[in-house]
């Protein structure tokens, strides 16, 4: 159960970051309380999670979900630079988050 709130926890994460974009700087404020509420939704689940499982693997993940969700999301949404290099470091991230889940 701790592994479905992380990971929901990390969709938070994303919803967060794409919504604080949208914030353009706090200046559309339609967007301000939903951003804040994601984001306290998922420091939230994080702190369910981290009960159960090693805190620099559940931060990791977390991070590492918020990190390659928000970046997947900008290069389709946002048309942010799909580089082979900016793909190759996505992929690092990926693993990364795996790996401190694989070994755990």
């Amino acid at each position: 159960m701790a592994w479905v709130l992380l990971i929901v926890a990390g969709l938070f994460e994303v919803s967060g970051a794409i919504l604080l974009k949208l914030t353009d700087g706090f200046r559309r404020m339609a967007f301000v309380v939903p951003t804040l509420l994601a984001f306290a939704v998922s420091v939230f689940l994080l702190s369910i999670a981290a009960e159960t499982l090693p805190i620099g693997t559940a931060y990791a993940v977390w991070t590492g979900i918020g990190a390659a969700g928000t970046a997947v999301i900008g290069m389709a949404a946002f048309r942010e630079s799909t580089s082979v290099a900016r793909l190759l470091s996505l992929m690092l991230v990926i693993a990364g988050a795996a790996g401190m889940k694989l070994f755990a």
